[in-house]
């Protein structure tokens, strides 16, 4: 992340070998995340699962996974390295109140996004989950001043149109016994989700910029289990209205892969989603929220791909110009990204080599 000149923000200064290994440590876990959490959230409900609230809480009930690396770094430097000044939380109470109010955002977010997938083809979701990179644009520009080039723009504007594409076509690769409306429905929430998360990413590095105490990576870690936390909180409450504490023995019984096997798909899905979460905010972290969002839009075709693979979902031909236009405007992102870092580089190389310029000169 770019530290900015604040007394209301400061980072961590990571040598850039660092940070490029952070980056892309983030990357992967994002990666896991991304193409993972969908899959076994749609295996849930393609083998008898129905329950959305119970759905969405997984989403984000990883999180003691990440209270259980705090407690073991904690031990470890209290009691091997000796470290009596060591917290095991330092997260001050204006950032925990920032991420508790994001987290609900996406308790929310969860929730709309459960729905579309019980409802939808994964593949389907993965292609209208790209236009989030949109709205990750907009509020990117409107919340932290995002700098855009016509390639980005350009990007932006064929991923709205890919999932345009699909919107058309609303009723080609339906599930059968799905009537049309609950098709639709499905469609809308997605997109629905699709927009808000593109809103929750601007949002998290708004916060690392107002959050007026030193972000490194372990407060990274923070904020995303409180995020994750109170996210979790909202969607059980929404688990104990829909009485679905009461229906998991029952689903358990009667899931089509058998009992065992319906809690393992339900501790799967909670771990694999965190390391979608984790890999999201630390992107942020490292670089932008912008980047975090193409990274996620980037990951599409692999999604797309194992689901035709692993669920043998149709992939008709608005699908396929759907994915032709993302990949385009991947193309078209990257090309631009990569121009204007040589850019860049070339005006530094320029500034650092006019004083000496300057001095030079009798």
């Amino acid at each position: 992340m770019v530290n900015i000149e604040s007394e209301t923000h400061e980072t961590i200064k990571l040598s850039p070998s660092m940070k490029n290994i952070l980056l892309l440590i983030n990357c992967i876990v994002l990666s896991i995340g991304h193409c993972g959490g969908p899959l076994v959230t749609r295996l849930y409900f393609i083998h008898g699962g129905k329950r959305v609230w119970l759905s969405s809480c997984l989403l984000t009930a990883g999180w003691p996974f990440i209270f259980v690396i705090f407690v073991g770094i904690f031990c470890f430097r209290r009691a091997i390295i000796g470290d009596c000044t060591t917290k095991l939380f330092n997260i001050r109470p204006r950032l925990f109140l920032a991420s508790a109010f994001i987290g609900i955002l996406t308790g929310v977010d969860d929730y709309i996004y459960a729905y579309g997938v019980a409802r939808l083809p994964v593949s389907t979701v993965a292609l209208i989950i790209a236009s989030q990179l949109a709205f990750t644009a907009g509020f990117a520009y409107l919340l932290v001043k995002q700098k855009f080039s016509s390639f980005s723009i350009n990007a932006i504007v064929l991923l709205t149109i890919g999932s345009g594409v699909l919107a058309l076509h609303t009723s080609s690769d339906r599930p059968d016994g799905e009537s049309k409306r609950e098709y639709v429905l499905g469609f809308v929430m997605t997109l629905g989700a699709a927009a808000l998360y593109g809103f929750i990413l601007p949002l998290v590095e708004f916060t690392y910029q107002k959050a007026k105490q030193v972000i490194d990576y372990q407060l990274v870690m923070e904020f995303q289990m409180v995020m994750c936390v109170f996210a979790t909180l909202f969607c059980i409450v929404g688990m104990l209205i829909n009485h679905d504490f009461q229906a998991i023995p029952r689903e358990a019984r009667n899931f089509e892969l058998g009992e065992i096997k319906y809690y393992v798909v339900l501790v799967c899905s909670g771990l694999i989603w965190q390391f979608f979460y984790l890999g999201a905010v630390g992107v942020i972290f490292c670089s932008s929220s912008l980047l975090s969002g193409i990274i996620i839009a980037v990951l599409l075709p692999v999604t797309e791909v194992l689901a035709v693979i692993v669920y043998r979902e149709k992939f008709q031909a608005e699908k396929g110009v759907a994915l032709i236009l993302s990949l385009w405007g991947f193309v078209s992102y990257f090309y631009g990204e990569i121009k204007l870092n040589k850019k860049l580089e070339k005006k530094r190389r320029a500034n650092m080599e006019l004083p000496t310029n300057q001095i030079a000169v009798p």
